[in-house]
């Protein structure tokens, strides 16, 4: 049974960021989207090894994945990337940079935070290595973007 703080926080992770996504601008939500949609699926398959390796924990008493990872993998992924892209796409490192800070505010003091409030707890990494877990990620969301630049700038339709 998913406690009611679990169930508003899962509601909250997938709204909030979802939301902010209004504000992006027309033109910039079609630019970036195919790389967000990129990395939510390769995340979710991130999230499914994870689960099999217990690599975090969560409070519930019964695992299941639509509960507890998904809500992490279709609710900030996409609209964070999209963000980040759209902020420093064509500036290599700013955007790792980037990317290097809002990981390790993740990996360091939210998933702290979460543990805190009885969410998840990290089992089988460190901070540190959860950490590289996210941020290995940005190297393909730049490159998937890159592709799907430079395939638009050669097109003849």
């Amino acid at each position: 049974m998913i406690s009611k703080r679990h169930f508003t926080f899962n509601i909250l992770m997938i709204v909030l960021p979802w939301l902010s996504l209004l504000f992006i601008g027309k033109r910039s939500f079609k630019r970036y989207s195919l790389s967000g949609i990129f990395i939510i699926i390769f995340e979710i398959i991130n999230h499914m090894y994870g689960h099999k390796r217990n690599w975090w924990k969560f409070y519930n008493r019964k695992k299941s994945f639509l509960r507890d990872e998904l809500p992490f993998s279709i609710g900030p992924y996409m609209p964070l990337s999209m963000w980040l892209l759209k902020y420093s796409y064509g500036n290599f490192k700013k955007f790792i940079t980037l990317n290097a800070i809002a990981d390790g505010i993740f990996a360091f003091f939210f998933i702290n935070f979460l543990k805190k409030i009885k969410i998840v707890r990290l089992h089988k990494l460190s901070n540190l290595q959860f950490f590289f877990y996210l941020h290995y990620k940005a190297y393909l969301l730049y490159g998937v973007q890159y592709l799907y630049e430079r395939a638009n700038r050669y097109r003849f339709f």
